[in-house]
């Protein structure tokens, strides 16, 4: 039996207990749900009732004299009826201004989806994340920033404010002026062009044999093909609240070593870019519950995430929680959180 072969009674109740346990925590005793249903029926037809959806995999009783609770198919059916007919949300008016302040600290995409990541996981109490994929990026300028003895930092800006830095060996020490130098070498010659075709152009420069007779222009070319050559696409991820995943080590059904996987997951970000490219195939709301985690140590969590998209780049927020969340508090946060990015980004071009 599909969710919508159930009677609107066993959605209403079904949605009422979802409700009841996530502001407890509790088994939702029968007695509860008559009160607060509104259904105007007897415990015993709403004893009926969830025995049904339990048959149906809606619910679960965890012993035999306790209440029930909604198992990864009943958040399901919630989280459904909470998308039907919904309205788009605005963000408190607090996070938005922020936005716009961290816009005029920095202009750069990066800072604002990290100040955008730290708000929404204050907001919501959980772990929240924020996502930009560019597939056609813009060369804007190359920077060279000497880090002391042979160690240089190369930060790549691309149109739309995106930023990108990485730490590389230059194999030898580099005076400050013949960086500035190469850099200005790279912007002349390259500014303009897609990253990918920066790429393939600086690999095809130093094939040529007369860039071994310049070594300033050889390493201006080696620097660029180290920052660029692992960045088939440009994505960047923020990801906040570590310290919430203290909270969920009460919930008994959390185990340390689950916390544990997905402490680790938040650190091997690349793991987490893929999989959240795996989830996400639009702009939009995406919801993962449960079980339906291609990833088993994500199973006992529930994932929301907001998707936005400008040409090219992809940005999306979202908030991993465990399965017992406020789900219409964290759908409106985030999904009003990416329109405000949108518009702050919008407003400031």
């Amino acid at each position: 039996m599909g969710s919508y072969d159930l009677s609107a009674r066993s959605r209403r109740l079904l949605a009422t207990l979802v409700r009841e346990y996530v502001e407890t925590g509790e088994p939702v005793p029968s007695q509860v749900l008559a009160r607060r249903s509104g259904l105007g029926v007897s415990s015993a037809t709403i004893r009926n009732v969830l025995a049904q959806l339990e048959d149906q995999g809606y619910v679960h009783q965890p012993h035999t004299s306790a209440g029930r609770v909604p198992t990864d198919r009943g958040y399901r059916v919630f989280v459904d009826a909470l998308l039907e007919g919904r309205k788009r949300a605005r963000p408190p008016l607090t996070v938005e201004t922020q936005l716009r302040r961290q816009v005029e600290r920095s202009p750069f995409v990066s800072d604002l989806l990290a100040s955008a990541s730290h708000l929404v996981s204050r907001a919501a109490r959980q772990v929240s994340f924020a996502l930009v994929v560019s597939h056609g990026a813009v060369l804007q300028r190359i920077e060279f920033v000497a880090l002391g003895g042979s160690r240089v930092l190369v930060v790549v800006m691309s149109r739309g404010n995106q930023l990108t830095q990485k730490a590389v060996d230059a194999g030898e020490i580099v005076r400050s002026d013949e960086l500035v130098q190469a850099a200005n070498y790279l912007n002349t010659e390259f500014a303009g062009l897609p990253l990918h075709q920066v790429r393939d152009a600086v690999a095809a420069r130093l094939q040529q044999e007369r860039t071994l007779y310049d070594q300033l222009l050889t390493r201006a070319l080696r620097l660029a093909q180290s920052t660029l050559e692992p960045l088939p696409t440009n994505s960047t991820l923020h990801v906040e609240g570590a310290a919430s995943l203290l909270a969920e080590a009460a919930q008994p059904a959390i185990s340390v070593a689950t916390l544990r996987a997905l402490l680790e997951m938040m650190e091997e970000k690349e793991r987490m870019v893929y999989l959240l490219d795996q989830y996400i195939d639009g702009p939009g709301l995406t919801v993962v519950i449960g079980a339906e985690h291609a990833a088993p140590d994500l199973r006992p969590f529930s994932l929301i995430a907001s998707t936005a998209t400008d040409g090219d780049t992809i940005r999306t927020v979202g908030v991993i929680g465990p399965l017992r969340m406020h789900y219409s508090r964290a759908i409106a946060l985030v999904d009003g959180t990416t329109e405000a990015v949108s518009r702050v980004l919008r407003d400031a071009n």
